[in-house]
This record gives C-alpha cells, structure tokens and sequence, in this order.
C-alpha cells in the first residue's frame, strides 16, 4: 500500500465516522417530534354530493365551516368485521339570528347508495330556537364478510355519511354553522353479526319421506290412500329413471307438458286453416 491510498482510506474512514455521528446525534431529535398521521390531520371540508364526498380516515378528526341549508358529504373505508359510529356536532348561529326550531338529519349509504339503517344514536335531532348546539349520531351494523345478493346486509367497501337540514323556517337557510364530525370503529373477528345457527328449517318440509309400517297403513285408512298414491308416482318415476338416469318428476311433467302443447298446436292448425280453392284444369286451359 503507497502513502498515497494510506491517506485516501484514512479520509474515507474519516468521513464514514462523521456521518454516522451525524446520523446517532439526529435521530433522538426526530423521535421527540414524529410526522402526524394522515388520520391525526384535521379535516376541513366536505363534499355536497356522492361523487365529491370528502375521503375521511377512522378517528380522524373533521371541523367545516358551511351554511345552513348545505348538503354536506364524507366517505370513509369500512371492512368486515367492523361496526362504524359517526357522530357530528353542528354548532347553529346565535339565537338571536334564528327564527326557529331546526332538525338535522345525519344518513349513511353504502357504495351501492343503499341507506343503511342506525341500531343506535340520535339520528334526526331537534334544536330549538335557543339551543347552541345540536348532536346527531349514528352506529351501523357490522360489516359481514358476505351476504346474499338480494340482501341489503352492510359488506365492506366505501360508505357514504350525508349530513343535511331537513326542517327549519326558510328565512333561517344560509346562516353560517360549524359542523365537527367523526367516524370511529369497532372491529371483530365475527364476520357473522348474528353469531348463530339454525337449528332447524325455518318451513318443514311437506312429505317427509317416513316409511310406514303396515300396522299404521291398517289403522289410518287416509294413510293408505296416500302411501299407494305415492307409492303408485313412485313406481313411475322409478320405472323411467331405469333407462333415463337422473330423471325426476319435474323432466316427466315437462316432456308431458311439451307433448301436449305439441298435439294442441297441430290440432289447432287443422282447425283453423282454410283450404285451398280448386282450380278447374279445362278453365286453365
């Protein structure tokens, strides 16, 4: 090694040590002044429709300025196993500026703009013509983690929160009021609100299928009657599925059903066609 690269590597290793000080001296400041979260940043607006809602995080805090009379809009994520409360405060204009007695509505929909229904919480509140300040709240079902097509069942995706002024004397639209919102939740492992089972069917089941013994044949004359009927549709249906595998009394009703419109629509042919005029060979001649 010439003194030339001693000294480059003595530098290099020189400037190594300076900046991992650097580096030790600066992390404990960094950690005495973390970033805020995107959830911990308030938010101050708030859209006016389903397609400008304003994206709100859980437990983040929301304070908007508006007017009343605003339809006031914010969306938030919900996943399966949570049960989401919203609650809002609107802070109304002095009561001396008032007219009135004024109701608040607070809505929540799905992504399907489906309205979900609140198990809990003052959802239309009055404020009277002196109170300050009017709380409105809502708590939702859990989210399930699956649901049938035609259900309305909450199931996880976007939500919409609408919160609006549905009654209040006219001159009172377009005072100024203060609306502080947030949106928290509770999650669960249970993807089943419910956490149930069904023990037994909800319609029992018309022919049971019980075998009878002859001596409860002998005793109930209508029984007898009933298990030769069946046992007589039976016979057919056995017979059939012998050569045709898989066939049910629904595929026998069907092909007789089909026979009989077949026979029914050539009757009804013949019925109504008009024959044709016969032509005279000499008169052609």
């Amino acid at each position: 090694m010439t003194r030339r690269t001693f000294r480059l590597t003595r530098t290099g290793l020189a400037v190594g040590a300076a900046g991992a000080a650097v580096l030790l001296v600066a992390t404990p400041a960094a950690a005495d002044g973390p970033t805020p979260a995107p959830a911990e940043a308030t938010l101050t607006k708030a859209g006016t429709s389903f397609l400008t809602a304003a994206a709100v995080h859980i437990d983040q805090p929301v304070r908007v300025s508006a007017a009343t009379g605003e339809y006031l809009y914010w969306s938030f994520p919900a996943q399966a196993g949570q049960t989401s409360s919203i609650a809002a405060t609107v802070t109304l204009a002095d009561p001396a500026t008032r007219s009135g007695a004024s109701t608040w509505t607070i809505d929540v929909f799905d992504g399907l703009r489906r309205r979900q229904p609140c198990t809990a919480g003052m959802q239309a509140p009055v404020g009277s013509a002196t109170d300050r300040q009017v709380r409105a709240g809502c708590v939702l079902r859990q989210v399930r983690a699956w649901a049938e097509p035609w259900s309305a069942d909450p199931l996880p995706g976007t939500y919409y929160v609408r919160l609006s002024v549905t009654d209040l004397p006219e001159q009172d639209l377009g005072l100024p009021v203060q609306v502080e919102l947030r949106v928290s939740a509770d999650m669960s492992d249970d993807t089943s609100p419910e956490g149930g089972r069904l023990e037994a069917p909800l319609t029992p089941t018309v022919r049971q299928g019980a075998v009878l013994t002859s001596d409860a044949v002998a005793g109930d004359p209508a029984a007898a009657g009933q298990v030769s009927e069946e046992s007589w549709w039976d016979g057919v249906v056995g017979w059939f599925s012998g050569w045709l595998p898989g066939l049910t009394s629904r595929w026998i009703w069907t092909v007789a059903g089909g026979v009989l419109a077949a026979v029914g629509g050539v009757v009804g042919f013949g019925l109504t066609r008009r024959p044709r005029p016969r032509t005279d060979p000499a008169a052609a001649g």
